[in-house]
């Protein structure tokens, strides 16, 4: 059975974009996901990238065109400006980590419920009453928001240090473990499931 290592974060908006197609494509090939949210900022701050406000202005342009020509593509809801970004994306991240942990729901579905809070609601994923909620809509006890706090911060903290060492740069990012195969942005899940039939 293949491995999948997903490494994302809970603002990022082609993360949003990728919606539930790696789940789809791992049921389809018989694989497993381990999901590993990371800080993004620090990441690109490790791998010499820059956070998008402060890249030069004709990426930031070509952003802006862009978020909204796949989310046409795709048929998904996306405002390119929403009102929470940038925003702390810890305490999302920590209840990923707590709700991985723990089992019971859905956890491909509660990562995109939070992304889909930020592009699509105008919710902020930093505030626990909209943790809990989003939490609860996918079936996982709500005061995991809560709970296992320090771990959450241990094992977010070793997810940046993992991604840097595997080679990852920017989210969403997916790393085959038995091969170590490294596919950038919810544009190459194509080439990850091709990828993942070969084996």
């Amino acid at each position: 059975m293949a491995h999948i290592d997903y490494y994302f974060a809970t603002i990022s908006p082609f993360t949003y974009l990728a919606g539930d197609r790696l789940e789809k494509i791992a049921a389809a090939r018989g694989a497993e996901i381990t999901y590993k949210p990371l800080d993004i900022m620090q990441l690109f701050e490790r791998t010499g990238g820059l956070p998008p406000a402060k890249r030069h202005p004709s990426r930031i342009e070509y952003r802006m065109q862009e978020l909204p020509r796949w989310a046409e593509h795709l048929k998904m809801p996306l405002n390119p400006k929403p009102a929470h970004f940038p925003v702390n994306m810890a305490p999302s991240s920590y209840a990923v980590i707590a709700a991985q942990n723990a089992g019971g729901g859905n956890v491909g579905a509660l990562v995109q419920g939070f992304l889909q809070a930020v592009w699509a609601e105008e919710r902020d994923i930093s505030d626990d009453a909209v943790i809990r909620d989003i939490l609860q809509a996918h079936g996982f006890d709500p005061d995991l928001c809560d709970k296992g706090l320090l771990t959450g911060a241990e094992t977010y903290g070793r997810n940046l240090e993992e991604a840097v060492a595997a080679g990852v740069f920017g989210a969403p990012f997916y790393v085959v473990r038995e091969t170590d195969q490294r596919f950038w942005g919810q544009d190459r899940l194509d080439f990850l499931d091709r990828h993942l039939e070969s084996l």
